[in-house]
């Protein structure tokens, strides 16, 4: 099921091939689709989504607010277990995202020339939690808890509807365990468009947040590309996972690790790059006899048709192929896995050792598990608090000030041939000097 192939041994084109994704499902089809989806909603509002909902959710809600009440009421449908595992989950997310608060940053660049850095919270924020195949109460942690640390005025949550017309139970509990208390019933393109433009029951944000599927993707580019739309918050396709593992490695472990992120859709992708022929071996055949067990081995098993196992020729090596790779999570599952971290120099999020599966960065380590896919960590990071925020550069000059650095400016703006830029200065330093 997973082809094992021998890094050394593969021509330039085939290591290419060897770490291309799965081709992307955006088509030139889908973004029509999508784009006559975003413009039913802008033209229909409410009656447009509940008439999506009924087309692609099988289902539309009564009402497309899920009442405040039905919100806080949401944890007592939880065991005793579940509650305290989200709350713990919230807990451990707060506290790691409350150490990314940045103070205000103030410098002296020149005597009577002071410049700061300031911040403020994104006015209105929508959060989109997937709730297709296996609702995500852990995705409302990740975007509900840096939210708040943020200090967003206006937090919009939006979930597509079950069955019967729904929200999901688990993804209410963790609304009201964060203090959400603005939910809407719609999920797809049609809930992008919908905080994007607003409608009738659902306010118009500034920034939309979260994963979600192809057309989720698409309809959050096209929105951030119109003026009148909002911004999105990092570009993300199909889960992945690369792992890196020595023969200290326990093939049990991997082969889980590699199917937990398998298992998320036929579209996800996983790479182990094994330091060895016998761990390459020994892992694949743990991946088999682990996968026939699985509830959605179906799902797991076509996402391993798109997945492979390299073999490199030292930790070096790999490392090489991990960063060329710059995957959404990396494990590195080695003896001294503290010693590679400052080779990683692309990659969404870093899992150290033997005893620290990816499955605690989805849900309770404190990290963010909303990523960077199909090698955007090349360029992007997951997200944090400075996400929900808007940084502002602040500049005063006293008159001594002025005068110190008013002649680069002149000088400068004369350079670039720009003489309203340098006048702007130049008439301040004459009246400095008594001449006007």
């Amino acid at each position: 099921m997973l082809t094992i192939l021998q890094w050394r041994s593969l021509g330039e084109d085939e290591r290419r091939a060897a770490l291309a994704r799965p081709e992307s499902s955006t088509s030139e089809q889908l973004s029509r689709d999508v784009a006559a989806i975003v413009a039913g909603v802008r033209a229909g509002g409410d009656a447009a989504l509940l008439d999506y909902s009924r087309r692609f959710d099988g289902g539309a809600p009564d009402s497309l607010r899920v009442p405040v009440d039905e919100i806080q009421d949401a944890p007592a449908s939880l065991t005793g277990e579940q509650r305290r595992a989200l709350a713990a989950a919230r807990d451990n997310i707060l506290a790691f995202h409350e150490a990314q608060r940045a103070a205000p940053v103030e410098v002296a660049t020149r005597p009577g020339v002071v410049c700061r850095r300031v911040t403020r919270p994104i006015d209105a924020v929508g959060l989109y939690v997937p709730a297709g195949t296996a609702p995500l109460p852990s995705t409302t942690l990740m975007l509900a808890v840096p939210s708040a640390v943020a200090g967003c005025p206006r937090r919009v949550l939006v979930t597509p509807p079950r069955r019967d017309g729904k929200a999901d139970t688990a993804v209410l509990a963790a609304a009201a365990l964060t203090g959400i208390e603005d939910v809407c019933v719609v999920g797809g393109a049609q809930a992008v468009a919908a905080l994007a433009y607003g409608t009738e029951s659902i306010p118009a944000v500034d920034k939309i947040y979260g994963p979600g599927n192809a057309w989720v993707t698409e309809a959050k580019l096209q929105v951030s590309r119109d003026p009148q739309g909002a911004a999105c918050d990092l570009p993300a396709g199909p889960s992945e996972v690369l792992v890196i593992a020595d023969d200290s490695a326990r093939p049990d472990c991997v082969a889980a690790d590699l199917l937990s992120q398998a298992e998320h859709g036929v579209d996800s992708q996983v790479v182990l790059v094994a330091v060895s022929e016998e761990i390459a071996v020994r892992v694949r055949a743990e991946v088999e006899a682990q996968l026939a067990k699985l509830p959605r081995a179906a799902i797991a098993g076509g996402a391993l048709t798109n997945s492979r196992i390299l073999v490199a020729g030292d930790l070096s090596e790999a490392m090489d192929i991990s960063n060329r790779y710059a995957p959404e999570h990396l494990i590195l599952a080695v003896e001294d896995a503290d010693s590679l971290l400052e080779q990683v120099t692309a990659a969404g999020s870093v899992f150290l050792g033997h005893w620290t599966p990816e499955s605690l960065g989805d849900y309770c380590s404190g990290t963010n598990h909303v990523l960077p896919t199909y090698g955007f960590a090349r360029a992007f990071s997951g997200l944090g608090v400075e996400d929900f925020q808007r940084r502002i550069t602040v500049q005063a000059a006293t008159p001594e000030g002025l005068a110190d650095i008013g002649p680069t400016a002149v000088t400068l703006a004369r350079l670039e041939g720009l003489e309203a830029h340098a006048l702007a200065v130049e008439i301040r330093l004459r009246a400095l000097a008594g001449e006007g």
